[in-house]
């Protein structure tokens, strides 16, 4: 598979492969979701099940033919657990939130007895950036659900995005472990050890074809110029595609501060479930919600 290096290509990929994933999205009430969705079907990559409707969405998505279907719900919180039903029946591929309380949502993913997180899984938040300028998708987590990740979930985090950048044609991925400097302290940050014990393991083949190195810091992880300037020396040369930030704080910081300074175009998606789930935030767009629908469909 070719690598896709912009959001453009991703949905060329989509399109090309000529297979529609089915969107169980809960509420589609507002008009972000349901511009990302109606795109999304008129690009022919999803089958949208509309869960908890209000009359109005009812019956625009009659234009939608064979590839909208309309779920009945009185609530809010019985369209979550509807639509969490139907990705436990292998009804719908990718789960997405449209207007309701992020807390319902995940109620119904997390609930243990009905729920769609595997026991011992870790629910984790990927983001995939296209950022102006800079040449191809910039891979990152996490930025919104695991506020300091432990050793766990630092190496499940990093499990995913290996899988998910391998799921965008990278091969090899290379992936950054930041800090704000590029030395070990195990006394002012611990988890720079767990770094290299990471780093170990996946020298030992643990993780696959891959080049994990850290710390680094966040020119030196993505700017050739930067880490030679410095002296440093590193097996990603400057060239990560991926970077796993110590917290929710560098990874939320680092995500507002591209789209607010660099306008660059985010994706989103939790990993961990059964199926990708698209959990945009307040402030995203119709543009954002739509290329997240494609990035969990690949």
């Amino acid at each position: 598979m070719k690598t896709i290096n912009s959001f453009d290509e991703l949905v060329e990929h989509l399109v090309e492969r000529r297979q529609r994933k089915r969107v169980a999205v809960v509420c589609p009430n507002d008009v972000s979701t349901l511009t990302a969705v109606t795109r999304a079907v008129d690009e022919g990559f999803i089958e949208a099940l509309l869960v908890g409707c209000h009359e109005g969405v009812a019956k625009l998505v009659e234009s939608y033919g064979e590839h909208a279907k309309l779920v009945d719900a009185a609530t809010p919180e019985e369209a979550a657990l509807k639509a969490v039903e139907l990705v436990r029946d292998g009804q719908a591929d990718v789960l997405m939130k449209g207007f309701l309380n992020t807390d319902t949502l995940l109620h119904a993913v997390l609930n243990k007895e009905n729920g769609i997180l595997p026991k011992g899984q870790v629910l984790t938040h990927i983001t995939c950036a296209q950022v102006p300028g800079h040449r191809r998708l910039i891979y990152f987590t996490d930025a919104a659900v695991i506020p300091y990740p432990n050793k766990v979930q630092r190496e499940a985090q990093l499990r995913y995005v290996l899988d998910t950048c391998r799921r965008m044609g990278i091969e090899t991925p290379q992936v950054a472990l930041i800090n704000c400097s590029e030395k070990v302290n195990e006394r002012t940050f611990p988890f720079t050890v767990e770094y290299k014990e990471l780093i170990a393991k996946a020298n030992e083949g643990a993780f696959g074809a891959c080049v994990i190195d850290g710390p680094l810091d966040l020119k030196t992880s993505l700017s050739p110029a930067a880490l030679h300037k410095k002296g440093i020396e590193s097996p990603l040369d400057g060239q990560a595609d991926a970077l796993i930030f110590p917290d929710i704080q560098a990874g939320n910081v680092f995500y507002k501060t591209i789209t607010l300074f660099c306008e660059a175009t985010t994706a989103g998606i939790l990993r961990g479930p059964i199926v990708p789930v698209v959990l945009p935030s307040r402030g995203d767009n119709g543009t954002s919600k739509y290329y997240s629908l494609a990035f969990a469909s690949v």
